[in-house]
């Protein structure tokens, strides 16, 4: 028997004559789904596997199949002869593109055995000629195949030792998957021995010494692994001790040990090659000089032993020295060793002659934790479940090492700056004014962290968010904060019913809410009013829409914040919240004062439509009726569209009147936001709809109150209450309500995580704007109940918490680059492709 060791994941490309018996092998040793046939191939495109025609065609589909399977890890079987070096340099080029490693299986056998065989199949038609070609092509790959890049090639002679033949799945020596843990990974220790010893004793580590007292092991008493990502060597002052420690402790099987591109350099070095002797690496040398031999000698097979990554504990872990984007895990190639050893640069150098590292970590979305070192840095910081643990221990800082699984942090500063560094350690960052906006902080693909949460703005909704905000929004010193779409309820199924409040109330219940305050949902435009008691930092105020834009022209919007401002005044606001400026979430009515364009374009002409030509239809229905025409039926339809197109015009009829300036408008505000030094989002709603209230007394002609029912969601009748409430507001033509955990705009779950800040329910009138107008019809009702609303409720609840960030800041006086990244996220936010009838 003989045993082909073949890597888990890699490109095979069988080799052979026709008639070798190479798609028999396949079917023998592989997975039906494994190979991909040139035959299966060139009848797909073409509807004839013999079409020699279809070749090229044939063969393009396969290497895309091949590299769509190379891409998501599945070995990947290639059943062709693959006798010309030409073919074989496509099947090399995918390997390669994909960082698997391609394997050569040559099939040789006799020539008469090959030609037997082929007589033998109706579908082979070519001649004895064919074949000896083959055959010639064949025995001169022998000599061609390693050369040409294939890193395992198994040559079969014979149809016995081809019967014989079983493959063997041999692990890539960076999968180290069934390694769990616990581990202690160890930044960059680049010859800094006593801090290294002092690492692993505070880490738990008992340290065992040789006969002349030097560390050669240490063991952790409860089983834990310690992890280097490498660079052990070069700046420090004892680099051969740091070597003696780890490679006892690997070679002991208490550590594990990645190459950096210092260990790298050394070897090339110890090996004879041309190396300049920079970054420490004299020292190094100077240092090996007085050891043995015979260490020297070790230390050279350690290095060249190491593997450039290790993938560990089932793939939730990946070390590398120098980080490693998620297409490279696991994978084996001389790019992803690469990257490993040197990251990537952008061909840039900075101005202390160093190269730009390109920042990887930002682009990184996988689930495995990346932890690396190569850069140093003055604090280890978590980007995208990725870590830098270099803190440059031998350039003055620390030694860090990360518990893992815990993620716990544990570092000993250095002994003393051993190695002046070319960059300082600390970034000398030049001042920058509070008020000055760089084009940097909101443009490309972007990932923000805060205290409620995380996102990336990918760079189309980042230019999307610009062109709104550089040519439509306000000021954005003023711009301080943007309401979050809001998350309809789940989906009723009562009958008739598409929006109700029993699955409001359900849907905060299943989030352990329980009590909530239900509050008017006004049928206006959403108004964010910043006012000032004076004109100081935000210019006396602003009021604007909910994408930032100025709500109507200069003189109005001063005309509103008056009305606003005199009205704070009246209450006595300022005085009791003790500020200057108060930041409110309101609703600017009616819905036409803002949107009477929208509403005689798009719903108008709707309605105009409808009733001009339903009654024509309905008389020519009645007089073909007269004339003993079966058309009943189809009256009794068009009757049901009249009354929904009367039911339709209805609807948005009530949201519209007319207005001169503000006389007609009013303002409905619902939540005080923020003031001077002050976010109150932690506030429940009964305070903030308090100081509406009051607002409302103040000058109850230009504000309008918010109606609401505060429910204990355990209590029946008070969900009854709330939902006769509903019922009756809706009939009378209101919009629906908005239900609101009633602690606040900052409540979380008691699971710790954040809840939505309201969940809409609009009415059954109403939703005929949205849905048009026989939406209502069981057809139509049925299909919308299947609308998908976890994309609106997630793009709820990431602007939501960028909006209580933004308050946050905004109450720290933070600069105003810090505040506006958040509102201008909220912004790119919205560019998200959502159903807009959510």
């Amino acid at each position: 028997m003989t045993v082909l060791d073949i890597p888990e994941l890699a490109l095979v490309a069988l080799v052979g004559v026709s008639g070798s018996g190479k798609s028999t092998f396949a079917r023998r040793h592989f997975a039906p789904s494994q190979v991909l046939s040139s035959d299966t191939f060139r009848g797909l495109v073409a509807d004839d596997e013999n079409d020699q025609s279809a070749s090229a065609d044939a063969f393009d589909a396969l290497h895309h199949v091949a590299a769509i399977r190379l891409r998501r890890g599945l070995l990947t079987v290639v059943d062709a002869t693959n006798l010309q070096p030409h073919a074989r340099a496509g099947l090399i080029r995918v390997a390669r593109e994909h960082d698997v490693l391609p394997v050569a299986i040559v099939l040789d056998v006799p020539e008469a055995v090959a030609w037997e065989r082929t007589e033998a199949r109706a579908d082979r038609t070519h001649g004895r000629q064919v074949l000896n070609r083959m055959r010639r092509d064949l025995r001169q790959s022998y000599g061609r195949l390693a050369r040409e890049g294939f890193r395992k090639v198994h040559v079969l002679r014979g149809v016995d030792e081809i019967d014989a033949a079983e493959i063997r799945y041999e692990k890539l020596f960076n999968d180290r998957r069934e390694l769990t843990g616990p581990f202690d990974v160890i930044g960059d220790v680049h010859g800094c021995r006593t801090e290294l010893e002092a690492l692993l004793s505070r880490l738990g580590y008992v340290l065992r010494h040789d006969d002349a007292g030097r560390p050669v092991d240490a063991a952790h008493p409860s089983g834990r692994t310690a992890v280097f990502v490498g660079d052990l060597v070069d700046r420090g002052p004892d680099s051969p001790g740091v070597l003696r420690l780890v490679m006892g402790m690997v070679a002991a099987g208490h550590a594990i040990c990645v190459p950096g591109n210092h260990e790298q350099k050394l070897l090339r070095k110890l090996r004879g090659r041309d190396v300049r002797l920079t970054h420490g690496l004299a020292e190094t040398m100077e240092q090996l000089a007085a050891e043995s031999p015979e260490f020297v000698a070790g230390v050279e097979t350690f290095i060249d032993g190491l593997v450039s990554h290790f993938v560990l504990d089932g793939g939730r872990l990946v070390v590398a020295h120098a980080g490693l984007k998620e297409a490279y895990h696991g994978r084996a190639s001389g790019r992803v060793r690469s990257f490993a050893l040197y990251g990537e640069t952008t061909g840039e150098t900075d101005e202390y002659g160093l190269p730009v590292r390109y920042p990887w970590a930002r682009d990184y979305r996988g689930s495995a934790m990346v932890v690396y070192g190569h850069t140093p840095t003055p604090e280890p910081e978590w980007v995208n479940n990725t870590i830098c643990l270099d803190t440059g221990c031998v350039f003055g800082g620390q030694l860090t090492a990360l518990r893992y699984p815990e993620k716990e942090l544990v570092a000993v500063p250095a002994v003393k700056e051993w190695y002046a560094p070319a960059r300082p350690l600390v970034p000398v960052t030049p001042s920058r004014p509070d008020t000055v906006l760089d084009l940097a902080d909101v443009t490309g693909r972007r990932h923000l962290t805060h205290a409620y949460g995380s996102l990336t703005v990918p760079a189309e909704n980042a230019a999307a968010a610009l062109e709104v905000m550089s040519r439509f929004a306000v000021d954005p010193g003023r711009l301080v904060w943007l309401p979050p779409t809001m998350a309809p309820c789940s989906t009723s199924a009562v009958d008739g019913f598409l929006e109700h409040p029993a699955e409001a109330f359900a849907d905060y219940r299943a989030a352990g809410v329980e009590r909530v305050v239900c509050e008017e949902k006004h049928m206006g435009s959403r108004a964010v009013v910043l006012v000032e008691r004076e004109p100081g930092r935000f210019g006396g105020g602003v009021v604007h829409t909910r994408t930032g834009r100025p709500f109507f022209d200069p003189p109005l919007d001063d005309e509103l914040l008056a009305r606003v401002r005199a009205a704070v005044t009246s209450a006595g606001l300022w005085a009791e919240l003790g500020t200057d400026w108060l930041l409110l979430d309101a609703e600017l009515l009616p819905w036409s004062a803002k949107a009477s364009g929208l509403v005689r374009e798009q719903y108008a002409g709707v309605g105009a439509a409808g009733r001009a030509a339903l009654p024509a239809v309905l008389a020519a229905l009645d007089t073909a009726a007269g004339r003993g025409m079966p058309v009943a039926g189809l009256r009794d339809r068009m009757a049901g569209r009249a009354a929904e197109i009367t039911a339709y015009s209805a609807a948005y009829r009530a949201y519209v009147r007319p207005t001169d300036g503000l006389r007609g408008v009013t303002l409905a505000p619902f939540a005080v936001l923020a003031g001077a030094g002050v976010s109150y989002a932690d506030r429940d709603h009964g305070w903030h709809l308090a100081l509406a209230d009051r607002l409302c007394a103040a000058d109850p002609e230009f504000f309008t109150p918010t109606r609401r029912r505060v429910v204990d969601l355990a209590d029946e009748s008070a969900v009854a209450d709330a939902t006769e409430w509903w019922l009756a507001l809706t009939a009378a033509g209101g919009e629906g309500m908005v239900v609101k955990p009633y602690v606040g705009l900052a409540a979380r779950s008691p699971k710790g995580s954040l809840l939505q800040p309201g969940i809409k329910c609009r009415g059954r009138e109403y939703l005929r704007i949205i849905y048009g107008p026989g939406y209502t019809e069981a057809g139509q009702l049925a299909a919308l109940r299947r609308r998908s609303l976890g994309r609106k409720r997630g793009l709820a609840l990431r602007e939501h918490g960028l909006g209580l960030a933004a308050l946050d800041a905004l109450a720290e006086d933070a600069p105003l680059w810090r505040r506006h990244e958040l509102v201008f996220a909220i912004l790119a936010c919205e560019s998200e492709p959502v159903d807009p009838r959510l």
